[in-house]
């Protein structure tokens, strides 16, 4: 298991300072429903959005989650190290393990997060897609846990889109997003094929983007 500490983590401190002034610059529009699905709290949820809204996760959970952390899933990898230290300087907590698929590894160590009372992200499409394809075995956990998904939808006003698989969306500071979510029950995923179906659908739904991921401008 790759950890990075010592100067290398220090590198990074100023870049966790960023990333949570950069978040809480953005102005966040959502609807009272919108806010009541992302506030549920009588149990732990599993969060799900497209790998491309990740810079929005920290605020998410600042913004909506109060009082109850919230872990994601980073790999046993040496690039898997940097990014927990990223995560943790942005308030942020990470499992580690193969998040490849989505497998075996990676689905017992969120299980366990669930079952201890905390919440979860997911990215069905990561962590190397193709972009907006949902792999089935992201509704793992929550099938094994019965816990609710929160899926997450994120409009922006104005953003650069990196020249990544996903177009990776960076919101640009003090602009507007539209949140969006929609909670799913666990008897909702009974069928694993429908619940697939299902989800892929609402989170494209939730997520319009104002260009195809081929049109959209990339970053510099």
């Amino acid at each position: 298991m790759h950890e990075i500490s010592g100067w290398r983590r220090l590198l990074l401190w100023p870049f966790g300072l960023l990333l949570k002034l950069w978040g809480r610059s953005l102005r966040f529009d959502a609807s009272p429903d919108d806010v009541r699905a992302y506030m549920k709290k009588d149990v732990p949820v599993a969060i799900v959005l497209w790998h491309n809204r990740l810079f929005l996760a920290a605020e998410i959970v600042r913004r909506y989650r109060q009082g109850r952390p919230a872990y994601a899933l980073v790999s046993a990898s040496q690039d898997g190290a940097w990014l927990t230290a990223f995560f943790s300087l942005a308030g942020m907590r990470t499992v580690r393990g193969s998040s490849s698929r989505l497998g075996r590894e990676a689905a017992t160590a969120l299980v366990e997060m669930l079952k201890a009372g905390y919440d979860v992200g997911i990215t069905p499409d990561g962590p190397r897609g193709p972009l907006y394809a949902l792999k089935p075995g992201s509704i793992i956990v929550a099938r094994r846990t019965r816990a609710p998904l929160l899926l997450v939808g994120a409009e922006f006003e104005s953003t650069w889109q990196l020249r990544s698989w996903d177009r990776f969306c960076i919101p640009r500071p003090f602009s507007r997003v539209r949140m969006r979510c929609e909670v799913i029950m666990s008897d909702q995923l009974t069928d694993r094929d429908a619940a697939a179906a299902l989800i892929q659908e609402r989170l494209l739904a939730l997520n319009p983007d104002r260009k195809s991921p081929e049109q959209a401008p990339a970053a510099p």
